[in-house]
């Protein structure tokens, strides 16, 4: 099912535009068996995608069609048993939520804007979000059993107006050696003895977590909030922090936790389901000007190493580099965005964009002194594996891509042929105020019933 909006927070839209326009009567505009679909739902998701700027000539016709979709998905999943569990949407119901708390600014501006308390709020997404969750689950149950075959893949290419082929922008795969200072087994010992010390004195009542957070942390992100983070899932946390904070109860300091930052300590604040809000004091290690010039000269034979073919990149990635999530792919770096190793220039990370703008594919760098995602010091020796201009999709470059727009083709008639197949057993009608209509699937006003 197309997803026309970004996020989803369609009642809340609703109610606003409801309070905004009391002229309009709330009126059902279609039924799709036993369900219904309100003008608000509508008005709901033209709203804000107005608001968005990205509303298309016939925008309500593709709201109405896509809710359509949706409710006969429900009632099909009601048929086969697809439910969600309440840990499976509390879940969702939080991550989505705190989405949008941090593209608003905060709840209090979230409050605000929609003039109802967060607790409103969220019980107005979970009975939207639920009815979205189970549709989609529904169709890829429906669908997760179609592949496509190469030959499916190049006649669907083939198939496609060229004006109609989507211009690739430029690309490059990155392969990287990181080689970090290493911090002295006696430095190692004073930081943990120094947050011992700290975490007793919160234990004893001598000082307050979050006095310390505020003079010692090396994190400025929440230092200068008493080193509070804020309510946060599992996964927006490293795996040996999150461990431990949903292992605290209320008020508990935690032992010392070594994570790729560096040292902390923690204290829970709260916890809310899946969510923790935890204070942490980190102390992050400082090379020594000898540690650094160290590490210099292994990054400069290893440099060496490559260039005279001593070793491969792959190889001295596996065997030197320090970044655990690249040394075992070759140094090759995963883009999050979407699964693969090719990035967009303005994708990467800004201090590795500015490392490799002027390289050409195939080139290796010379030891760079930078900074790594945590935030310290490191050297790096990179490799520009692969560049790609600007172009027009092609099956040679850019067969991932064309292969997914194919099975989503694939996907999107069997879905057609099964909403056909449903119309001529289920009870459709729209009001005539959208009858003109032009739905991308015409079978919704060939089975319309005009009169209820």
């Amino acid at each position: 099912m197309k997803r026309i909006l970004v996020f989803i927070m369609l009642i809340f839209v609703a109610n606003t535009w409801a309070q905004n326009d009391t002229l309009i009567v709330d009126q059902v505009v279609a039924r799709v068996g036993d369900r219904i679909i309100l003008q608000s739902d509508i008005e709901a998701q033209y709203s804000q995608i107005i608001n968005t700027g990205q509303a298309p000539k016939y925008l309500k016709c593709q709201i109405l069609e896509e809710l359509l979709t949706q409710k006969l998905l429900l009632n099909q999943a009601d048929i086969d048993s697809v439910y969600v569990t309440d840990d499976e949407l509390d879940a969702e119901l939080n991550a989505r939520l705190q989405l949008f708390i941090d593209q608003m600014g905060g709840v209090e501006k979230m409050e605000d804007y929609f003039h109802k308390s967060i607790f409103e709020i969220k019980d107005d997404l979970k009975r939207v979000l639920k009815d979205q969750i189970r549709a989609q689950r529904m169709q890829n149950q429906l669908t997760e059993g179609i592949k496509i075959t190469p030959s499916e893949v190049h006649e669907y290419y083939k198939s496609l107006p060229k004006d109609s082929l989507p211009i690739v922008d430029q690309t490059v795969e990155v392969q990287q050696i990181v080689i970090k200072p290493k911090i002295s087994p006696e430095q190692e010992k004073a930081i943990i003895d120094r947050l011992n010390n700290m975490r007793q004195q919160v234990l004893s009542g001598e000082k307050k977590f979050q006095t310390l957070a505020i003079l010692y942390s090396d994190d400025p992100g929440s230092a200068s909030k008493g080193g509070e983070l804020g309510f946060r899932a599992r996964a927006e946390l490293v795996p040996e922090f999150a461990s431990v904070a949903f292992s605290l109860k209320p008020g508990q300091v935690s032992d010392v936790v070594k994570t790729k930052y560096g040292y902390h300590i923690l204290q829970l604040v709260e916890r809310k389901g899946e969510r923790v809000n935890v204070r942490h004091i980190l102390i992050v290690p400082k090379p020594t000007p000898d540690e650094i010039a160290q590490a210099r000269k292994l990054a400069d034979s290893v440099y060496n190493l490559i260039v005279n073919d001593s070793i491969s990149f792959e190889k001295a990635a596996l065997e030197f580099s320090d970044d655990e999530e690249t040394k075992n792919n070759g140094g090759l770096l995963i883009n999050p965005m979407n699964g693969t190793a090719k990035f967009k220039m303005e994708e990467l990370p800004p201090y590795i964009r500015f490392d490799i703008k002027d390289m050409e594919p195939g080139q290796i760098s010379k030891p760079i002194q930078t900074i790594d995602n945590t935030g310290q010091l490191v050297f790096k020796i990179y490799k520009l594996k692969s560049k790609t201009e600007p172009h027009i999709a092609n099956p040679e470059q850019d067969y991932q891509l064309i292969m997914e727009m194919a099975l989503r083709h694939k996907k999107q008639l069997f879905m057609d042929q099964w909403i056909n197949e449903q119309l001529q057993k289920t009870y459709i009608h729209i009001d005539p105020y959208y009858q003109d209509c032009k739905f991308r699937n015409p079978a919704w006003l060939k089975y319309n019933q005009e009169q209820e």
